[in-house]
């Protein structure tokens, strides 16, 4: 899966002009000039309007968030308080999204406590976004709205709560948006990464960092199934590059700072409260008002399939994963010894074709679907995937049990329900 909800995207200072001038006045000339230079400089530095930084201002510039004070602090306390007695502090990022949402309330259900920590961009609507953190706060989950290339509130969050475990969702998602506006990936998947982790090296404890990278990093292998001995230098996208620049960054703090990392391949993700850019949930909602919809096929009428995987089957890898975390390492900012680094295939292992999808879709919904087949357009899609989960398994019990049509009936409930409660407050 294209890992869910994430930062925003390209942040561009813009320089100030260069003055180089000689002058041959007097010491009062010249010290008149530079306190009038001085105090232009700091005019320019603080009164500047915040979209004059943007270069994407359209969709993707830094927004200002109010955080702090007793009344927010609170807030983030009585959220993270471990209510079980082997209970653990999570800060849960991209927590509004769709994996972050799930995962969330399963740790808060099983007693952990649990901080979320989300942007809530605009890369799709951001109320069903809303509509999570409505949920969130009804299972006691307490989302701060900011953005993970934030330094100043990361390390304000660690001064209110000392997080043992870092679950880190928050990314740009989506294969094809990458063509669009590729500085919002490498914004949140790698600099918001990296951020992150600056701040994780250098707190007291170090957490422990379970993070989302992405099945897309298999990229034009052949080779089926998918296993993580497997080379991933082939990416078919930008999204898929970045994701595979953060399994090699997260070996470079692990190897330099002992941050125990652990790294979650997803396979196509679906469920109830789903991303609307993934192709289950718009075929819905196109079949619903008899919109035609397109279904790629491979060259030489070649099947396109997906190791479509239930939302919780995912969340119960998620969990394993974090639960097998071992400490960090590090202290100071400094290794002090070896520390953990894993990376981890999440699927279903059964792949089944898209045209498949479509006719379970048809049935549940009890409409004909208007199918239009077209050949994969070279926008980094690529033509299956399929997970190897024996790693997973091996190391703490992975393995799912919903099958497609059991997952999509559970979608589809879940869709007709929420939007038709939408369309009627509207």
């Amino acid at each position: 899966m294209d890992n869910i909800p994430s930062s925003p995207g390209k942040f561009k200072m813009e320089k100030g002009p260069y003055f180089h001038r000689r002058w041959q006045h007097s010491s009062f000339t010249k010290f008149t000039f530079w306190s009038i230079l001085f105090v232009g400089i700091i005019f320019f530095l603080f009164f500047r309007t915040p979209s004059s930084f943007s270069s994407d201002t359209s969709r993707r510039s830094l927004r200002t968030y109010n955080y702090g004070g007793s009344a927010w602090e609170k807030k983030v306390r009585s959220s993270a308080r471990v209510t079980s007695k082997n209970g653990v502090t999570v800060l849960v990022t991209g927590a509004a999204g769709f994996v972050g949402t799930h995962t969330s309330i399963a740790l808060k259900q099983r007693g952990d406590g649990v901080l979320g920590l989300d942007n809530f961009n605009d890369y799709y609507d951001p109320s069903l976004k809303r509509g999570r953190q409505a949920l969130l706060e009804h299972n006691g989950v307490f989302i701060v709205e900011g953005d993970i290339n934030d330094a100043t509130l990361l390390k304000k969050l660690f001064e209110v709560v000392s997080f043992t475990h870092v679950m880190h969702l928050a990314a740009q998602a989506g294969v094809r948006y990458a063509m669009e506006n590729p500085g919002s990936y490498v914004h949140s998947n790698i600099a918001g990464f990296v951020n992150l982790l600056e701040v994780c090296k250098n707190v007291e404890p170090q957490p422990a960092i379970v993070w989302a990278s992405s099945s897309s990093v298999y990229g034009l292998n052949t080779k089926v199934p998918f296993s993580e001995k497997d080379k991933t230098d082939q990416p078919a996208s930008l999204y898929a590059a970045t994701k595979k620049a953060g399994e090699e960054i997260a070996h470079t703090y692990n190897h330099i700072y002992g941050l125990s990392l652990t790294g979650l391949r997803f396979f196509t993700v679906y469920g109830p409260w789903g991303r609307p850019d993934m192709a289950y949930f718009f075929f819905t909602k196109d079949i619903l008002k008899g919109n035609s919809i397109s279904i790629f096929e491979a060259p030489n009428h070649g099947t396109v399939a997906r190791d479509f995987t239930y939302i919780d089957d995912i969340v119960r890898g998620c969990l394993g994963a974090l639960d097998t975390a071992e400490k960090s390492t590090g202290s100071g900012g400094k290794k002090r010894g070896p520390a953990q680094l894993r990376v981890f295939n999440l699927g279903n292992t059964s792949p089944v074709p898209v045209t498949e999808l479509v006719s379970i879709l048809e049935r549940l919904l009890k409409v004909k679907a208007k199918r239009n087949v077209m050949k994969m357009p070279r926008n980094g899609d690529v033509q299956f995937t399929h997970a190897n989960i024996s790693y997973a398994k091996k190391e703490f019990g992975y393995k799912p049990t919903t099958d497609l049509e059991t997952g999509l009936k559970n979608f589809v409930r879940w869709y007709l329900n929420y939007y038709s409660v939408a369309a009627t407050a509207e």
